[in-house]
């Protein structure tokens, strides 16, 4: 699914990419380097908000991987058409052939697959299925869930023991919260003083860093600042994830 192009294109080749992302690429690319008596799954697992369906973004592209995001209401046949149909080849009619048609696709293609909101299978037989795509296939797979995936997974030992690495996201540092203001705020000139306050603010969650910077850019538009520090921006209050307290009185 290559629609997560506008993500990718917001990172410049010459620039560090956010830290999740580079933890997921890096990731990704020791089960690619991995010698053949080796397992190939790949597991990187955290909080919502942390950035990690775009860090899956990233490494889809940068590394030419099939792509897709779980939806809650799939069951395995679903998940499986959706594989196929990121294949852009045309679905068997059972289970079992759609099984042998995905393992086929990436072993002749040699791509890696990636595999987003995990959780949503995780009870259901479709973990299995992809236990099956990965014996039948022996291809790099990326599988990216919530903090209790690690948990979850146990319960399905066969899977479990097919997995070569863990890797917890990260919370993001002010080096993350001054590279996305790069990207989503290339008009307005943000402080460091002011994304460190960010950072701390919202405990390192990317997706709420992103809602201050453009709750800020707004605010910086709408005052006509073309650069924002902690002495503009004053005692307003910053976005952390909490409904705001009713005034009394």
């Amino acid at each position: 699914m290559k629609h997560n192009d506008s993500f990718v294109n917001l990172l410049a080749p010459s620039t560090a990419p956010l830290k999740n992302v580079g933890l997921a690429s890096r990731l990704l690319q020791t089960a690619i380097e991995r010698p053949p008596h080796l397992p190939g799954i790949v597991v990187p697992y955290g909080p919502s908000g942390y950035g990690k369906s775009f860090a899956a973004a990233y490494t889809s592209n940068k590394h030419s991987a099939y792509y897709l995001e779980c939806k809650s209401v799939w069951t395995t046949k679903s998940l499986l058409n959706n594989i196929i149909r990121e294949m852009g080849i045309a679905p068997e009619q059972t289970i079992a052939g759609m099984v042998d048609q995905v393992s086929e696709q990436l072993a002749l293609s040699e791509r890696p697959l990636i595999i987003d909101e995990v959780d949503h299978i995780v009870k259901k037989r479709s973990i299995e299925v992809i236990r099956d795509i990965y014996e039948g296939s022996g291809a790099p797979i990326l599988l990216i869930g919530e903090e209790k995936l690690s948990v979850k997974l146990r319960q399905w030992e066969r899977f479990h023991n097919r997995v070569l690495q863990w890797q917890p996201a990260q919370p993001a540092d002010s080096a993350d919260a001054r590279e996305l203001a790069r990207m989503y705020c290339p008009d307005v000139t943000i402080g460091q003083d002011v994304l460190d306050k960010i950072v701390i603010a919202t405990r390192g969650v990317t997706r709420r860093i992103c809602v201050n910077l453009h709750n800020i850019q707004s605010t910086a538009k709408s005052e006509g600042w073309n650069g924002v520090t902690l002495k503009e921006w004053g005692r307003r209050e910053l976005y952390t994830g909490e409904p705001p307290r009713r005034s009394v009185g």
